[in-house]
């Protein structure tokens, strides 16, 4: 007598090795997708965008008076740089809106950090 679930069997032996395949080709991306923030970027992103109003760097001559320098900044109580990033990534009425990636702010949080030192 033959197994009338048989073919279900394969069917869902199947299913199962195609989900494995994609649960692990998604959890390989993942990883690939959370690297680690990129100071020397994040350097270069302030440049760009902060440069204007904040002192980013230690050879930079001057800023807006009344916004704390990035070494500042870095140097506060409980400053975090995860922290930092998340906060850049809503515009704020006495920052321009930079629309920066989740990436550009990792970085941007990574580089302030780097200045605590």
């Amino acid at each position: 007598m033959t197994n009338p679930f048989r073919g279900r069997t394969r069917v869902a032996d199947t299913l199962m090795r195609c989900t494995a395949f994609a649960f692990a080709l998604f959890a390989a991306l993942s990883k690939g997708a959370a690297m680690p923030a990129d100071a020397a970027h994040g350097e270069q992103v302030a440049k760009r965008w902060c440069a204007a109003c904040h002192i980013v760097a230690a050879d930079q001559t001057g800023g807006a008076d009344n916004v704390a320098a990035f070494a500042s900044i870095a140097k506060m109580p409980g400053f975090n740089a995860d922290n930092i990033a998340q906060f850049l990534m809503d515009p704020h009425p006495k920052m321009p809106d930079m629309q920066l990636t989740r990436d550009e702010a990792k970085d941007l949080g990574a580089y302030i950090a780097s200045l605590a030192h």
